[in-house]
């Protein structure tokens, strides 16, 4: 028995150091320079997208058609002249955006006090999400397979409405799309968003970044805010039609009492956002 525990032991240790070799490969991947640079693009990419969603909102206060979300931006890129090579781009940079984040989910932080350290993991996971999401909906655009946006909005309401505890996981999407919504509008309102970001020395270019993340943070939380809340609506009265995910809520906004000039204002602070994406792309802390 003794000799079978020394023999174990060893190959144990073999293991052990393995993992531990094969992990230290994987952080350096994600942090490497090449993927940091193609990391940088999926912000750009996702400038763009919001600018296009900005562009599209702004139409729909004038009374324009388009469909103001991500697909639809999607969509508006891929008409762009070299439309497919943009989209092929825009995906590489989100797919090394979500390995970025990953790697800082998985690897980073651990210096920081358990309670600050999950809380930080967990964004970088769930922004590690997002951009795995925009990366899918680029390829499949990419490859002709794209679709609207609304009608799997629906149906996926509709799906979960009818699963075994799906009304309370709807609401609850709903809620946390919402507070995120709020936590956006906060961060735009307290300029949390320039620790994140090496601002220039020069006091104008300063000024004008801090403008530009003020007005998209504040209009991107109250677009999030509307599409969760439209979420829980349509759980709570039973009418899964209503959750057309953001557009939707864009939409919604417009039939509001001077709701044609808050979505114009929401689809100018969207291009706020989006140009102040790109430029983090540029002077991001990563």
């Amino acid at each position: 028995m003794q000799s079978n525990c020394t023999v174990c032991r060893p190959k144990g240790m073999i293991i052990k150091r393995e993992l531990r070799s094969a992990a230290g490969k994987a952080e350096d991947v994600t942090n490497s320079r090449p993927l940091e640079m193609l990391a940088r693009g999926g912000y750009a990419a996702s400038g763009v997208l919001h600018v296009l969603v900005g562009l599209i909102a702004f139409g729909l206060a004038r009374g324009a058609g388009g469909q103001a979300d991500v697909s639809g931006a999607v969509a508006e890129l891929a008409t762009q002249p070299a439309g497919p090579l943009l989209l092929w781009c825009s995906f590489a940079g989100c797919v090394a955006l979500a390995l970025w984040q990953a790697g800082d989910a998985i690897f980073d932080f651990e210096h920081l006090p358990a309670k600050h350290k999950a809380g930080k993991k967990l964004k970088a996971a769930a922004q590690a999400v997002v951009y795995a999401g925009l990366a899918v909906t680029l390829a499949a655009f990419a490859r002709g397979a794209g679709k609207d946006n609304r009608e799997s909005a629906s149906d996926m309401t509709v799906n979960l409405m009818k699963a075994p505890g799906g009304v309370l996981l709807l609401v609850l999407i709903g809620a946390a799309v919402a507070i995120v919504g709020i936590v956006y509008v906060v961060r735009g309102f307290r300029k949390s968003f320039e620790k994140h970001i090496n601002l220039p020395p020069s006091p104008n270019g300063r000024k004008a970044i801090t403008a530009l993340g003020v007005a998209g943070y504040v209009a991107k939380g109250v677009a999030l805010f509307v599409t969760g809340l439209l979420v829980v609506i349509a759980t709570v009265t039973a009418r899964p039609e209503q959750s057309t995910g953001l557009d939707g809520g864009l939409h919604a906004l417009r039939e509001q009492p001077y709701g044609v000039y808050v979505l114009a204002a929401v689809g100018a602070g969207l291009i706020c956002y989006g140009v102040f994406t790109v430029v983090r792309a540029r002077l991001a802390k990563m």
